[in-house]
């Protein structure tokens, strides 16, 4: 079985982000990068598949500018075979993401696509059903267990109401959620490895596809600070700025 694994170069998770003065955007400058969180969990889920037999060939793919190459020999170093990096330094949306993926599905034909279940940078959560609903494939969501067998994937997933268990039909989507799996450390006998692996570069064009932009961002702002809390002497005094300070009451 082949499986296909999208992954996203974000801005690293233990960075603050930072606004740029006049708004426009991120400030990206000298900020470190790294793969997307839940692209890491996908990438160790299709590992692990890989270790149990499952699965025979994990394809690592990445959209953006040159240096995403990074972020798929990270993929390659904790264990894929191959990576494809559709080279744009445009801003790609997701609708736009799941119709290049659509094509790469269509060129390497996997009986599996696992990709996290959002990007951390604009936490959209769209990706992967967009990614299902052009291909026609049955689609499993915030995947915290994960079995393939006889041709199906069986899903649990974390609801409101507790657990949800699904059976879907292979070829399938399946999207991450956190308590899926710890991702490993690389080995540094691995990271060697992952120098010598195969990397296609593409381009939008190559698969027929058209960036559209169909969002405008108009500003970007920090969020407000929160003030400092007060400690007050007696219950009447916290009913008192509940109701006249804070107003929640």
């Amino acid at each position: 079985m082949k499986v296909l694994v999208p992954v996203k170069r974000v801005i690293d998770y233990n960075v603050k982000a930072r606004v740029k003065p006049d708004g426009s955007g991120v400030d990206l400058a000298n900020v470190k990068m790294s793969m997307n969180p839940f692209g890491e969990i996908a990438v160790e889920e299709a590992v692990r598949l890989k270790e149990k037999g499952v699965v025979s060939e994990i394809v690592v793919v990445s959209i953006g500018p040159t240096q995403a190459q990074e972020t798929i020999r990270t993929a390659l170093a904790m264990g894929a075979d191959r990576g494809i990096l559709i080279q744009t330094d445009e801003a790609v949306e997701p609708l736009s993401v799941a119709k290049l993926l659509k094509a790469v599905v269509e060129e390497e034909k996997p009986e599996l696509a696992i990709l996290g279940k959002q990007a951390i940078d604009d936490d959209a959560n769209q990706t992967g059903q967009m990614l299902a609903a052009l291909l026609d494939w049955p689609q499993g969501t915030f995947a915290s267990e994960l079995e393939i067998a006889d041709g199906k994937a069986k899903i649990t997933r974390e609801i409101d109401g507790g657990l949800q268990t699904l059976a879907v039909e292979l070829p399938a989507v399946i999207t991450t959620d956190l308590r899926l799996n710890e991702p490993r450390y690389a080995s540094l006998p691995n990271i060697m490895k992952a120098k010598r692996k195969p990397i296609d570069m593409k381009t939008p064009d190559d698969y027929g596809v058209a960036l559209e932009t169909r969002l405008e961002q108009i500003k970007v702002e920090e969020p407000p600070k929160r003030q400092a809390g007060v400690i007050v002497e007696s219950v009447t005094e916290l009913v008192d700025k509940l109701k006249n300070e804070a107003g929640v009451i």
